[in-house]
């Protein structure tokens, strides 16, 4: 192949692969827009049709729920709804919860202080489970974490097996997803440690942390072990686009996003579920749906991972 041509073809490449990770990551963000956030107005039966009127603006922005207050503040904990605005009392009062994605807790802050504001009444807010600055970090962050650690151990065990001739058996891969699923844990929980003393590191989240790494590192090894290194063109981008999507709320993403990446991607699971753990809400539906998902992909991955190889028949000498 001529040196022109082949300078020609590696242009291509490169702008293919940007305009690629561009539309799946930056366009996610640059495209975000509100649609549907759910929101509750929690009221008495005497100041219903307040709330209902309150309820008919917002357009397709907002999805509001007329409700009492104690099935609205049921509905926030279990992530029905991303904040609640009380009304009746000594005045209005918004409901946001620690557990709720920061940016789900940030619109919904946004919109009911508009619509308090709008009734002439400046809002208190109330904010249950209440998440530190390390708190709101933690659950994105571990997942990526997790998933770039046995990303790497995995690549390295196929291009050092390569390099020393390692034959990697069953027992080896089973082996590596162990180890660094227990090391990958201890990573993060150090950092848990470091970044917020408060942050709980008891079974349920240091269970649930070791849930995702076996996760992410059995479909890691499952890929690696079929497709070799070219599997890092699939492992590789998955660690910019998925954290792209999986930190927003999907109210926040354009459909197309939200249907094609944010739906399956098991940064979310993982996220979520890590958070409600993080948060005290260790019954939030996001917990059982992020461990049927995380154990699903762990067993599916596992099984890949030890399957035999298959060994070519000998053919008797004539």
């Amino acid at each position: 192949m001529r040196p022109s041509r082949l300078l020609a073809l590696l242009s291509v490449a490169g702008a293919v692969v940007a305009a690629v990770l561009g539309l799946l990551t930056f366009g996610s963000q640059a495209s975000a827009r509100p649609d549907a956030v759910p929101l509750a107005i929690a009221v008495p039966d005497a100041l219903r049709p307040a709330a209902e009127k309150i309820a008919a603006h917002g357009g397709d922005a907002v999805s509001w729920r007329v409700d009492n207050p104690e099935s609205a503040r049921k509905a926030l904990a279990d992530k029905e709804v991303y904040g609640v605005l009380e009304l009746g009392g000594s005045g209005p009062t918004i409901v946001l919860s620690g557990a709720i994605n920061p940016q789900g807790s940030q619109v919904a802050q946004q919109v009911l202080t508009g619509a308090a504001a709008a009734m002439g009444s400046q809002p208190r807010v109330e904010t249950i489970s209440p998440a530190s600055t390390a708190g709101r970090t933690a659950p994105l962050a571990a997942s990526a974490l997790l998933w770039i650690c046995g990303l790497v151990a995995g690549a390295g065990l196929v291009v050092l097996g390569k390099r020393f001739a390692l034959r990697a058996t069953a027992a080896h891969r089973l082996g590596l997803i162990g180890g660094v699923s227990l090391a990958g844990v201890a990573v993060v929980a150090g950092f848990f440690a470091l970044w917020d003393s408060a942050l709980p590191l008891d079974a349920s989240v240091l269970g649930y942390l070791l849930l995702i790494a076996v996760a992410f590192a059995a479909v890691q090894g499952a890929l690696l072990r079929y497709l070799g290194i070219r599997a890092m063109a699939i492992l590789g981008p998955l660690y910019l686009i998925a954290p792209a999507v999986a930190g927003q709320v999907p109210e926040m993403l354009n459909p197309v996003y939200r249907a094609l990446l944010w739906s399956w991607t098991p940064f979310r699971f993982a996220a979520e579920g890590l958070r409600s753990l993080l948060q005290g809400t260790p019954n939030a539906p996001d917990v059982t749906l992020g461990l049927i998902v995380l154990g699903s992909i762990a067993v599916v991955g596992l099984v890949a991972v030890a399957l035999p190889d298959r060994v070519k028949a000998v053919q008797p000498a004539k």
